[in-house]
């Protein structure tokens, strides 16, 4: 019997910020379901590193800056969340990684190699066959029904494909 190590995903749809709480319920979630002798699991993404600040409340305007409240790990879009891994199949971790995209305050999906595959060729097939010359990246950077007034930096940037 051969043994093949394969490696599923927590991959983050929308982008968003992680406080500490959300990066321990993670931990507990996979430590308390994970079997140590077939599995690991990686951190794909940094501890909360960026302070956010806040006023005490009642305070009236001004007077500078508030007091640091928290700190959080912001979270790009299809940025990896965690990685579970071992000779292990997709059907056992699918459930545990699923669990935890329920909690997170931001919108994620389990995946494992195999489907970043298909969905990257699907897009690539989907990008050949279209025979529309007004695609959404030719159509903000010709500034049509002047959207440039009505869309966000990020709709721009990545062409609206993350909503």
């Amino acid at each position: 019997m051969s043994r093949r190590f394969c490696c599923h995903l927590l991959q983050a749809l929308t982008p968003g910020y992680l406080r500490w709480g959300h990066l321990e319920m993670i931990r507990l979630m996979v430590n308390r379901n994970m079997d140590d002798r077939r599995m690991f699991a990686i951190w794909r993404i940094d501890p909360p590193w960026k302070p956010i600040t806040r006023k005490g409340q009642g305070q009236r305007m001004g007077g500078g800056k508030g007091a640091i409240d928290h700190y959080v790990t912001p979270v790009r879009a299809n940025r990896m969340i965690v990685e579970m891994g071992g000779t292990v199949e997709f059907d056992i971790v699918r459930p545990i990684l699923e669990s935890i995209t329920k909690k997170l305050p931001l919108r994620s999906w389990v995946v494992n190699q195999e489907m970043l595959e298909r969905k990257e060729m699907e897009e690539e097939f989907e990008e050949g066959v279209n025979q529309n010359p007004f695609t959404m990246e030719f159509l903000i950077n010709n500034n049509m029904q002047s959207c440039q007034t009505w869309l966000g930096k990020y709709d721009k940037m990545w062409h609206m494909k993350y909503k």
